[in-house]
């Protein structure tokens, strides 16, 4: 097994938002598209790598409690992290040091209430 996740959803009320906000703070594009009934804005991924989307429909409801999901920070988390808030969410957790050989953490919530983290080497 090369990873325990293959792909994750994060929930939005409202997708329009949701990925105006991920757009900015990963500097990527995001496809959207309708799949049965399921609004998903599909973040940016490697093709052969772990990718995940947003989704707004019946079922999906974000949460700052439960899993939590940790994106990938690029070379310096303080990057993306430091678009959050300009974008309509809030840093929760500031870059914070895990140790040298696992690197840097980060806690935000999202425009639509959902508690992630970022993730980096440096």
């Amino acid at each position: 097994m090369a990873n325990a996740i293959n792909w994750f959803e994060i929930p939005a009320k409202n997708l329009d938002r949701a990925c105006a906000f991920y757009s900015a703070v990963l500097s990527g594009d995001i496809h959207r598209e309708d799949i049965m009934g399921t609004r998903m804005g599909f973040l940016p991924h490697a093709q052969e790598g772990v990718g995940g989307a947003l989704v707004e429909g019946e079922g999906y409801e974000p949460s700052d409690s439960g899993s939590l999901v940790y994106l990938n920070g690029g070379t310096d988390l303080a990057d993306p992290l430091s678009r959050v808030e300009s974008a309509g969410g809030n840093v929760i957790v500031p870059k914070t040091k895990i140790s040298d050989e696992i690197g840097y953490f980060a806690i935000f919530k999202d425009t639509e209430g959902n508690k992630l983290a970022l993730h980096s080497p440096a």
